[in-house]
């Protein structure tokens, strides 16, 4: 048996990337005043779709806990309607988004802080919110995954939405970079035009691997062959 309800667990982690989200905001960084504001990174983009993301989680919760019993089909529609709105934002966004913005950050940062998080934004940020940042995301998501069975989206549809998301990142990027003159990321100005291609290309190609890296975690942890412990059966529910 679960120590903690899934649906506790839910509202616990809604509330820890508002306090973060709500901290990160408060901060007086010369970034934030600049052309394009917190929106540059993918940090903050990822956090606001983790919280979103969890709140929908929470308001299918709550909305399944009103259904149940109550034998309204409208109700009962408009439930699977939040729950196919909820998986298919754990698979095309919280999940691969979550996973790079948590993996490219630590991997350049061990190589070189400066390129990607400068020892200057120490003076801004405290060390438990860059955690809340860049750390904590992966273990949120797969606790969610591990409690709750989501149903992925067609591998087409799923690959050419996080495609489209990547894209469109890197164009609003470059975009910035067209009117400001800088780059979003410290590492990009020294890199040269045709290596910066190569990681633009090199982080969509990871986004797409880390979709179907999503896909297959989900379909080995929710096996249909394999019995679900009875935790899951208590505490999961009809929503998930």
């Amino acid at each position: 048996m679960a120590l903690v309800p899934c649906q506790v667990l839910r509202v616990a982690i809604l509330l820890s990337y508002c306090s973060i989200l709500c901290n990160y905001k408060a901060i007086e960084m010369p970034s934030h005043q600049t052309y394009g504001g917190s929106w540059k990174f993918l940090t903050f983009i990822d956090l606001v779709i983790q919280a979103v993301f969890f709140g929908i989680c929470v308001l299918t919760d709550l909305s399944s806990l009103l259904t149940r019993g109550s034998g309204n089909q409208e109700q009962e529609r408009q439930l699977k309607k939040l729950i196919s709105l909820r998986d298919w934002m754990l698979a095309v966004l919280a999940f691969p988004v979550g996973v790079f913005v948590v993996a490219v950050f630590w991997i350049i940062y061990a190589y070189d802080r400066e390129m990607i998080y400068p020892k200057l934004l120490d003076n801004f940020i405290p060390g438990w919110l860059n955690h809340g940042m860049h750390t904590t995301v992966l273990p949120f998501i797969l606790i969610e995954m591990r409690t709750s069975h989501h149903q992925y989206p067609s591998r087409s549809s799923g690959l050419t939405a996080i495609c489209t998301f990547s894209v469109g990142y890197i164009l609003w990027v470059c975009w910035v970079h067209h009117v400001t003159g800088m780059w979003v990321y410290p590492f990009l100005e020294h890199i040269g035009p045709g290596a910066r291609i190569i990681f633009f290309g090199s982080t969509t190609i990871l986004m797409n691997f880390l979709y179907l890296l999503g896909e297959v975690l989900n379909n080995y942890i929710w096996d249909t062959h394999r019995k679900p412990p009875s935790w899951q059966l208590m505490y999961v529910g009809p929503s998930s």
